[in-house]
């Protein structure tokens, strides 16, 4: 695992959307996981300024969906589908037949969770897969205690999941209490994670994923098991590790050539 700290949330974003455009450049149709949430924003208006500015050329890539709210119709505007669209696809010039994500909506929600890990094995698989991490440690929507070789899957919401995605919704009973998730086993298959935190209140699930043991309390710590891990962290969010210092050095010391 490699950890970059980086001075704020916008130079992360320009970090992560560099090695995106790297990528689509060696692969101009590589299939592209993305996460929700606020985190990513900075990520994805910096990879669509690179693609305006004709610096990369995305008109091939696929994107795919991490997680899903069930029970949420497709149009809904907080639908995770309705926030990739929104937020990344249309952005970088991307029509719908470039997108695939699981169908919340589905009457068989345990058969969707299939298709949907069949999908992406038939695609190719994942190349480069964006997360963020909650508060609680966890990735996707793989809650503490999930199983580190969990497959795509129906998952019942924390309440404190729920109050931290509240702020999407006029009130906090509109929250959904299950989602269709990647599971952690079907995470790590993809090539390379790259995972974003900011902001202190990420500080101490950043310090347990990284620098503590490998464990389901802690589903984020599942990274330390992936040959292609990257966990990029502002000051804030870097506050509590230990080894700062050394991930600062060896991030400086870096040949250029190795990329992120």
């Amino acid at each position: 695992m490699e950890v970059v700290i980086v001075p704020d949330a916008t130079a992360g974003g320009e970090l992560i959307a560099g090695a995106l455009a790297a990528l689509l450049r060696r692969k101009p149709d590589a299939l592209l996981g993305v996460a929700t949430g606020s985190t990513p924003l900075p990520i994805y208006q910096a990879l669509a300024a690179k693609v305006r500015a004709g610096a990369v050329d995305a008109s091939l890539a696929r994107i795919c969906q991490l997680d899903e709210y069930v029970g949420l119709p497709a149009g809904h505007p907080e639908s995770y589908r309705s926030v990739v669209l929104r937020e990344v696809v249309r952005p970088l010039g991307l029509g719908e037949d470039s997108f695939m994500g699981p169908d919340g909506s589905a009457g068989d929600v345990q058969a969707a969770c299939e298709a949907y890990d069949r999908a992406l094995c038939e695609a190719g698989g994942v190349d480069l897969q964006l997360l963020g991490i909650g508060t609680d440690g966890h990735i996707g929507f793989n809650e503490p205690c999930s199983s580190l070789a969990s497959r795509t899957r129906i998952k019942t919401l924390t309440q404190q999941t729920r109050a931290d995605n509240a702020r999407f919704f006029d009130s906090p009973d509109e929250v959904p209490h299950h989602v269709i998730t990647q599971g952690i086993g079907t995470i790590l298959e993809a090539r390379h994670l790259v995972l974003l935190a900011t902001g202190e209140g990420k500080a101490d699930a950043v310090a347990r994923a990284v620098e503590g043991p490998v464990a389901a309390l802690v589903p984020a710590s599942a990274l330390q098991l992936h040959p292609h891990a990257t966990v990029v962290v502002d000051e804030a969010a870097a506050a509590k590790l230990k080894l700062a210092d050394y991930f600062r050095a060896t991030y400086a010391a870096k040949p250029e050539w190795q990329g992120l």
